[in-house]
């Protein structure tokens, strides 16, 4: 539906795969073909600029070609059949070369592929983007304190900087791994009735590697008609990303929370409010994402499906892809606008989340204390020692360390100063710095500029 296309795909990677950049992916791969085959002797010059003038999608009579596929059983023949018509009204003897020696599966393909080419093209673009206001952001919050968190509760002090750089350093692995799909992904298809090129004879490969430099795409050793690997390591790598970004959008609600408060989405006229409660600010940038990324595992799930597919030319599994794969891109394109905005106007209350540490009166401080303890009494009676301590503190609801000073096998071994310095989150926060400096290297290391300093 058109009317939720901005709340839950956004245009960042829908426009690439509109009904127009359908068609004119396969009428590229039209236009490239006669070229190359052109170049190598097996049509004429001639045919060239004839079947090239035609290869425009405003040209053809769209609502036709998708009636026409119906019955067809896919969208190339119906489409060359009107380009073919469409060039013999201009010249009837070049009409004769439109499609020569191609299958409808090479168009469709690769006419995917091109349209995957842009997609990928602006996908870095954003996420380049989204790279850089992450690392200015971790930067800032570098030495901001906050509560770890594990099974969904205090675990140790952290920094949101720590947090931030999780987020980066994975953003980071998914920008290596696009550069290194790129030329297994965006490979011409071009094998004719059943991968040989028969039709060609000879002349196949030197047609097939003229074609490839025409589209600027990669050569496969061979047509990859039925073996389908290309579009599932593309796919993965568009869910992968979004769910990254899903994950770190389903934290940054759960920080939201009105009970915890430490952030929220970027303040905006009109935005996350609610039709009842005047007083709302709902994530609505966190919703749109989880939306995305929780349709994810399904449509993976066809392509994984449908990589089961039949001899030489699928049935049913190749069609398919065909809706399902573009919907995943869009679905990421949202995602990827979604979490820019996000990251780029969030409010962190520090405040809050050095507040936030304290609401269990020590209590997130106690492993700190059993280390110490430890080195006096060995782990397991220290471990137990202070479990006592924290239990009682938190029937009492007080603070841990009073108990602390008062038991006197903890004050046997540790002063009262000695335990304030334990219970102060921010010498509890280990190596949490050095992560975090080692991943701001790394940004730097990829190219980007470095971020600004905290």
């Amino acid at each position: 539906m058109s009317v939720l296309t901005p709340l839950l795909r956004t245009r960042a990677l829908t426009d690439f795969f509109s009904d127009e950049q359908t068609v004119q992916g396969m009428l590229d791969f039209e236009a490239a073909l006669a070229t190359a085959q052109a170049q190598c002797g097996v049509i004429p010059e001639s045919a060239v600029a004839p079947i090239a003038a035609m290869c425009r999608a405003q040209l053809l009579d769209l609502p036709e070609l998708a009636s026409a596929a119906a019955n067809a059983g896919n969208l190339a023949i119906p489409l060359v059949k009107q380009l073919t018509l469409r060039v013999k009204a201009q010249d009837p003897e070049a009409a004769r070369y439109v499609h020569w020696g191609a299958t409808s599966q090479d168009a469709i393909d690769t006419g995917l592929v091109l349209q995957l080419r842009g997609a990928l093209q602006e996908a870095e673009i954003r996420l380049c983007r989204l790279i850089q206001v992450l690392a200015e952001q971790t930067a800032r919050y570098q030495h901001t304190l906050m509560p770890g968190r594990t099974w969904m509760q205090h675990a140790l002090p952290i920094t949101f900087g720590l947090k931030l750089a999780g987020t980066l350093d994975a953003l980071l692995r998914w920008q290596e791994r696009l550069v290194q799909l790129r030329p297994r992904v965006l490979s011409l298809q071009f094998g004719g009735a059943a991968g040989t090129l028969a039709s060609l004879k000879a002349q196949g490969p030197e047609v097939a590697q003229r074609l490839s430099a025409t589209l600027g795409l990669a050569l496969p050793s061979t047509p990859w008609h039925s073996q389908r690997d290309r579009i599932l390591e593309v796919a993965g790598w568009f869910a992968g990303l979004s769910v990254t970004l899903g994950k770190f959008a389903n934290d940054f609600s759960l920080l939201m929370q009105t009970e915890v408060a430490e952030v929220s989405e970027p303040i905006a006229e009109g935005r996350g409010g609610s039709s009842a409660m005047p007083h709302k600010r709902n994530p609505v940038s966190c919703a749109a994402i989880l939306a995305a990324v929780q349709r994810m595992p399904g449509l993976m799930a066809t392509l994984y499906a449908a990589q089961i597919q039949q001899h030489e030319r699928a049935l049913g599994g190749w069609q398919a892809e065909w809706e399902t794969l573009p919907e995943l891109v869009m679905l990421s394109g949202g995602v990827l606008e979604n979490s820019e905005y996000l990251l780029r106007g969030m409010q962190v209350n520090t405040a809050k989340m050095r507040a936030n540490l304290d609401i269990t009166h020590g209590l997130i401080m106690a492993e700190s204390v059993t280390q110490a303890l430890a080195a006096f009494i060995g782990k397991a009676d220290a471990h137990h020692q202070i479990e006592k301590l924290c239990q009682r503190a938190i029937a009492l609801d007080c603070p841990l360390q009073p108990l602390l000073e008062k038991d006197p096998l903890v004050s046997q071994h540790l002063s009262p100063a000695q335990l304030s310095q334990l219970l102060d989150p921010a010498a509890a926060i280990g190596s949490t710095d050095h992560f975090v400096r080692q991943v701001l290297a790394r940004y730097q290391e990829q190219g980007h500029e470095y971020p600004l300093s905290s």
